[in-house]
């Protein structure tokens, strides 16, 4: 028997089951409280995520608004095409992924396993393209150009194709109306990444991951207005993924149209004549170098005079966008991007730089007014102009005497603006002084021309070209001086300094870089040596002229339409500026570049034009481009049009450029060889001041013209 008293016995019981009370008390009121701290501290959050995981979304996209050219024509719009997709969902529930299901596909559709197989897989940071970069419960595409035929063995053969649809569905199009691609203009589509998508969240337009934007061109400059907003479709899944039921979705709401400026007869005309230059100039041989022109890039701009909307751009070489539909191969990006592909993606209208040569000669003279020299004094023009032990010649080397600055804009005198050029910087204190220092009349003229800054143009990229003055210079030398004095001092330890021309460049650069020197401000008076501008420059600058003085900022939107036709924003032309000239000197400069076209240097380029009815006004030019071929420049305009037309590695002005942008002007007009004048087979006569049509249904209706009239014109030869 135990000796422990009854007593004892039971305190020590009683002592257990409060203890045990207490744990059972305390786990409850943990229970309790983790209860209440889930379901009314953070209720709401964790109810929400709960939600969220077990209602999955189907990205509907809205359609794409069209984009139509100034006469309603479709230059860029939606086509229904058979879709071939995937549901990964589906496939991802099968013991192989639905490895052996792809397989069949890509038999049916003439694709390779792998080919399939990377389109369907979903993107990471670790996966190269193609891949899918939406929402793996959206159905992926494989391919948008099916086969009706192939569509209907897929739909037939449902048990064979699970997870695999084959529907039309809406896709992008780019219809080249008259053969006119447009590229460059348009741009093109791909898909965003996630990125954009983190960056446009808390913007007014936010991003999919199934969305497609605009990468380049209007549909990148409109890619707000066109994309609209897509709908979604909301399903309730368990956690296998199956469907249980429809949650509350969004209807997707189509995107805005955009009428542009374009008139995409005139612009299958200029990218035809554009490209014939070329070809035309590649079966030509370069006196100076002795072998044919390369010709290898150009660009032609057709402008408004009095509003700066653009008729026409082209840019050489060119693509075609429908490449980008459905998704790019990397053997057509490569064709695209490669070193030996010359870059078409790039609009050389607005991304192309290049010195301007003679045409910059307007700009020269507007500078030297303003620095004093009267426009109707005589200036020599002599056959040469010396410094030091340097000359530099004119043109042909041929002099013409004493001359006003009109008549040696007619004749292209480059003696009478080199002089101006070296008269000023002696003028301004020579290579001594420093930037701010000097008024730089010359230089100054030039940005206020709108060079070295772009000119507000709706389209993306681009690019302000360079007035190499003596700020330029300076930040130029602070930017390049320790490699050019590495460079200098490699040399003459090999002895290459004074034998190596670039090297010898070096030395004198790398100690006296920062100067402005006379034969810089020498050469650049006629266009050339650092000097850089883009077409969409000089053709502003040239508009400018043609309409007494005002610089428009160029625009290729027209007008924005809703999905339902019933708001149209009308995008207006606005100005930037003023030309550096009075109205007296941009008259007489009117004059002296009409004198061009009728007896000067691109006379024998338009000896047939009508100019009593039609009066046009031209300045030729060639540019010099150390270790290149010259470039040819010819800017143009009557009343109503500017077309500037330069072409890389071409030869002069007048000979490359001349017969494209006369055969322009005749289609436009619809002048005969003869200078007789038919006005039915004028492609434009007059700018397009209205909006196409819009029905009560809210389409644009188009206004169209004979093919065979743009035929013609597009194979027109200037004889």
């Amino acid at each position: 028997m135990s000796n422990i008293p009854e007593t004892g016995r039971t305190s020590r019981v009683t002592i257990r089951l409060i203890a045990i009370q207490i744990l059972v008390f305390s786990l409850i009121l943990t229970l309790g409280g983790r209860l209440w701290f889930l379901q009314i501290r953070n209720g709401d959050e964790y109810q929400e995520e709960a939600a969220g995981n077990h209602v999955q979304q189907v990205v509907q996209p809205a359609p794409r608004g069209t984009l139509y050219d100034a006469r309603g024509v479709p230059l860029a719009d939606t086509e229904t095409r058979l879709v071939v997709s995937a549901s990964r969902t589906e496939l991802m529930k099968m013991r192989d992924d639905g490895e052996a299901v792809l397989g069949r596909v890509a038999e049916v559709l003439g694709m390779t396993g792998e080919e399939v197989a990377h389109k369907v897989r979903l993107c990471n940071n670790e996966t190269p393209q193609p891949c899918w970069n939406g929402s793996p419960y959206q159905p992926i595409p494989i391919t948008d150009e099916a086969t009706t035929q192939q569509a209907l063995t897929i739909r037939e053969r449902g048990e064979d194709f699970p997870g695999i649809t084959a529907e039309p569905a809406a896709v992008r199009r780019y219809p080249a109306p008259y053969k006119a691609n447009t590229a460059q203009v348009l741009g093109y589509l791909s898909p965003v990444t996630d990125e954009e998508v983190q960056k446009a969240k808390d913007t007014d337009s936010p991003l999919l991951r199934s969305d497609q934007v605009g990468r380049s061109g209007l549909e990148r400059s409109y890619d707000t207005q066109l994309r609209g907003d897509a709908g979604v479709l909301r399903y309730e899944v368990d956690k296998l993924g199956r469907v249980l039921g429809m949650a509350d979705s969004d209807e997707p709401v189509a995107g805005s149209s955009v009428v542009t400026s374009i008139d995409s007869r005139v612009q299958a005309v200029a990218e035809y004549q554009l490209n014939q230059a070329m070809e035309t100039a590649r079966k030509e041989t370069d006196s100076i170098t002795g072998r044919p022109y390369e010709a290898d890039s150009g660009a032609v701009v057709v402008m408004e005079s009095k509003t700066g909307r653009i008729v026409a751009m082209a840019s050489q070489p060119d693509y075609d966008p429908n490449a980008w539909v459905g998704g790019i191969d990397a053997e057509q990006y490569a064709e695209l991007t490669g070193e030996n592909s010359n870059y078409p993606l790039l609009n050389r209208a607005i991304q192309g730089q290049a010195a301007p040569g003679s045409i910059f000669k307007v700009v020269s003279s507007m500078g030297a007014v303003n620095a004093g020299y009267p426009f109707d004094d005589t200036y020599s023009c002599s056959s040469s102009y010396s410094l030091g032990s340097h000359s530099f010649a004119n043109f042909e080397s041929t002099g013409h005497g004493p001359i006003t600055l009109g008549k040696a804009l007619e004749v292209s005198c480059n003696t009478v603006f080199y002089r101006l050029g070296h008269t000023e910087w002696r003028k301004d204190g020579g290579s001594k002084v420093k930037p701010g220092e000097a008024d730089e009349h010359l230089y100054k003229a030039a940005k206020d021309f709108g060079l070295s800054k772009k000119t507000g143009i709706d389209l993306p990229n681009e690019v302000t070209g360079r007035i190499p003055d003596r700020q330029w210079k300076q930040d130029y030398w602070e930017a390049n001086k320790d490699s050019w004095c590495k460079q200098a001092k490699a040399a003459k330890k090999t002895g290459d300094e004074q034998k190596d021309y670039v090297a010898k460049l070096a030395r004198e650069n790398c100690e006296t870089g920062m100067q402005l020197r006379a034969g810089d401000s020498i050469i650049y008076a006629i266009g050339q040596g650092d000097i850089l501008v883009t077409p969409i420059q000089m053709a502003t600058g040239y508009a400018a002229i043609s309409n007494g003085g005002t610089l428009y900022d160029p625009t290729v939107g027209k007008a924005i339409i809703s999905p339902d036709g019933r708001e149209v924003e009308t995008i207006e032309p606005t100005a930037h500026g003023k030309l550096p000239a009075s109205k007296k000197t941009v008259s007489q400069i009117d004059q002296a570049l009409q004198d061009v076209a009728t007896r000067g240097t691109a006379s024998w380029r338009f000896t047939t034009w009508p100019h009593d009815e039609i009066p046009i006004h031209a300045k030729t030019g060639t540019a010099q481009v150390y270790g290149k071929q010259t470039t040819s420049w010819l800017a143009t305009y009557t009343d109503d049009y500017t077309i500037v037309m330069t072409i890389s590695q071409a030869g002069t002005g007048s000979g490359a450029s001349g017969p494209a942008v006369r055969n322009l002007y005749d289609a436009i007009y619809g002048v005969e060889e003869d200078g007789s004048i038919d006005r039915k087979k004028a492609l434009l006569p007059k700018p397009e001041k209205d909006l196409p049509r819009i029905s009560p249904t809210g389409t644009v209706q188009a206004e169209r013209t004979d093919p065979k009239l743009v035929k013609f014109w597009r194979e027109a030869e200037f004889s």
